[in-house]
């Protein structure tokens, strides 16, 4: 055992190096000053430093096999304990599915935050099997993009009192379809564009000074016809295959043309996706408003037709007004569509739907679009007789956000 005096100059020194020392210059330093001492030594300087005789003896064993990692590492790659990501990959699908239901805060946002504490969460997984302390839970949120976040006054009037109970049953209905191998759909109209030589926000690469140029006014054209030139993206979101089907209209945003776009994803995408012998429910998320809202009687008509057409149920569920931005098409398609042609002017068709069957994420998102030249009316109404004819099912909860419509008459087409 070394002398004390020994011990003392050892600690003397680290003290006056260790705060210019990273992880591997502190273990390549004591290796040097533990065989400086020959016998003993590696204890000493573990007993002044309190560094592990593990880190002097791994120390040791780079001086003298010559296997030190590259210079800029700490480590050799590989090296350290593993992230619990990567030893336990089931661990993050579950946080998400614990906090999703209850998920608050603007979803085309990149940073969430939730109304459950780590310490509930890291509880409620342990339970499941997951040893994870809720500092690690706190990790994982951060990587998700969640952060803690106070209220913020900014809403005039009353939110309806059963929102949050219909976000819970709607993601009830999408798992339950999930699990039964059918189809569930996420539809909405993105923000019409105007077609032309417009400026678009965002920027993009190009060479320094040769920015492109667009017009100076934003005032749209018109065709002969004297109808305003634009692009109206309607999007079908398969929520389980992370899949869309995007059908850009050049006329109006209409139920009529709502429903032609969910026919054309069953035409071009669906059918390929789903057993035909095995349909029986599309299930489908939209907004309480506009060319799906629940009180367009036009919308309910027109998946009546479709549903005779198909010969299979759909089961329709609204999100509370006011929270639109809450479906998942929104976050999943819409954001990463404005991402692909951002600072790009939509200057024709060709262009719009080029640009949108060109969006892809890193997490597999595979988008499909076409152009609908099709004219959609304006004003049309369905008579309380055809309306009456619909055979509708509302649900027990919330009949008015949540119904069924069934086929009235078997049919083969497909």
């Amino acid at each position: 055992m070394m002398d004390l005096p020994i011990i003392e100059w050892i600690r003397s020194k680290y003290e006056s190096l260790m705060s210019d020392l990273d992880e591997r210059a502190r273990r390549r330093w004591s290796a040097v000053e533990a065989l400086s001492l020959g016998r003993g030594g590696i204890a000493a300087v573990a007993r002044a430093t309190g560094i592990s005789d593990r880190t002097i003896r791994n120390g040791i064993r780079e001086l003298r096999e010559g296997d030190a990692p590259p210079e800029g590492r700490q480590r050799r790659a590989g090296g350290g304990r593993k992230s619990v990501k990567e030893s336990d990959p089931g661990v993050l699908e579950q946080l998400q599915g614990l906090v999703e239901p209850s998920t608050r805060g603007d979803p085309m946002s990149p940073l969430r935050w939730t109304c459950k504490s780590t310490r509930d969460l890291s509880g409620q997984l342990q339970k499941c099997g997951y040893q994870v302390s809720h500092t690690t839970v706190s990790k994982l949120l951060k990587d998700a993009g969640f952060s803690l976040q106070a209220n913020r006054k900014t809403i005039e009037g009353k939110q309806h009192a059963d929102r949050d109970a219909q976000f819970r049953h709607i993601n009830s209905r999408i798992r339950s379809q999930q699990r039964r191998g059918q189809p569930a759909l996420s539809v909405d109209t993105k923000k019409k564009e105007i077609v032309g030589k417009y400026k678009n926000p965002g920027q993009t690469w190009r060479p320094k000074g040769q920015p492109v140029e667009v017009q100076t006014h934003d005032f749209p054209e018109k065709d002969e016809a004297g109808k305003t030139i634009k692009a109206v993206p309607y999007g079908v979101y398969d929520i389980g295959n992370n899949e869309a089907w995007v059908n850009v209209g050049i006329t109006h945003d209409t139920a009529e043309f709502a429903v032609a776009s969910i026919r054309t994803w069953w035409r071009r995408l669906g059918r390929r996706r789903y057993a035909r012998a095995q349909l029986r429910r599309v299930l489908i998320t939209a907004d309480s408003g506009g060319s799906n809202g629940p009180r367009n009687r036009l919308w309910k008509s027109e998946l009546q037709k479709l549903a005779d057409e198909l010969g299979v149920e759909f089961e329709v569920c609204h999100f509370p007004p006011g929270t639109s931005k809450w479906n998942k098409i929104e976050h999943r398609l819409f954001c990463h569509i404005t991402c692909t042609w951002r600072g790009e002017p939509l200057v024709s068709y060709e262009v719009v739907v080029s640009l949108i069957g060109t969006t892809r994420t890193t997490t597999g998102l595979d988008v499909h679009a076409t152009l609908d030249e099709s004219d959609y009316k304006k004003g049309v109404k369905v008579s309380d007789a055809d309306f009456d004819a619909i055979n509708i099912q509302p649900c027990k909860f919330h009949g008015d956000w949540n119904y069924i419509i069934k086929p009235r008459r078997p049919s083969n087409s497909r």
